[in-house]
C-alpha cells in the first residue's frame, strides 16, 4: 500500500495535483477540506462548528478531524492506498496521523512538499473564489490562511524531513510541469 502526503500552503494545487496523481496511480483521494465542507453543508451541530472554525480562516481542532478521518479510513478500505490532502496541518496531526495509520499496519510513503511564492498564492485563491464561490477565498481570510499556514502548518514539512519523507516539488509551472515533477519524485521511490 503506497500512501501520500501531499503538502503546501493554501492556493499551491494539492488538490488539482491530488486528483492527477490519484488517477495515474490509483490511490483513493482523501481531501479533509472536501470532508470538511460536506459537513458543513449539512447544517448538523458539527457543520455549523466547523463552519465556525472555518469561515474566520482557523484550523478546525485536531481531535474532531483525526476522529472523522479514522472513520473514512475504515470504510474506504482502498487497496493501493490513500492521498492525504489537507491533512496533517499541525505536528499533532502528523503523529496522530503516524498512530492512526500503524494501527491499521499503514505508513506514509512519502510527503510531497509543493513550494510557491506567498504572491501567487494570494493570486491563485483570489482567483478560485471568483470562479468557485468558495466563501474563504477572499482576501482577508486568504491573509489570515497563509499566516496561519506559516505559524502552524509549516512546522510539519520539519516533522517529515526529519522522518526521511519530504520531497520538495517545484509548483510554479502549469500543470503538466509540476505534475511532471511529481511523478519525478514519486517514480524515483
Amino acid at each position: 500500500m503506497f500512501n501520500v502526503v501531499i503538502f503546501g500552503a493554501p492556493g499551491s494545487g494539492k488538490g488539482t495535483q491530488s486528483a492527477f496523481i490519484s488517477e495515474k496511480y490509483g490511490l483513493e483521494h482523501l481531501s479533509t477540506g472536501d470532508l470538511l465542507r460536506a459537513e458543513q453543508k449539512t447544517q448538523s451541530d458539527l457543520g455549523k462548528l466547523i463552519e465556525s472554525y472555518i469561515s474566520k480562516g482557523n484550523l478546525v481542532p485536531d481531535d474532531l478531524i483525526i476522529t472523522m478521518l479514522a472513520k473514512v479510513l475504515d470504510t474506504k478500505k482502498s487497496n493501493k492506498g490513500y492521498i492525504f490532502d489537507g491533512f496533517p496541518r499541525t505536528t499533532a496531526q502528523a503523529k496522530a496521523l503516524k498512530v492512526m495509520l500503524a494501527d491499521r499496519n499503514m505508513i506514509i510513503s512519502v510527503v510531497l512538499d509543493l513550494d510557491v511564492s506567498e504572491g501567487e498564492l494570494i493570486a491563485r485563491l483570489l482567483n478560485r473564489g471568483k470562479t468557485s464561490g468558495r466563501s474563504d477565498d477572499n482576501f482577508e481570510t486568504i491573509q489570515k490562511r497563509i499566516q496561519v499556514y506559516h505559524s502552524q502548518t509549516a512546522p510539519v514539512k520539519d516533522f517529515y524531513k526529519n522522518e526521511g519523507l519530504a520531497k520538495d516539488i517545484q509548483g510554479l509551472g502549469t500543470m503538466d510541469e509540476i505534475f511532471g515533477r511529481i511523478i519525478k519524485a514519486i517514480d524515483a521511490l
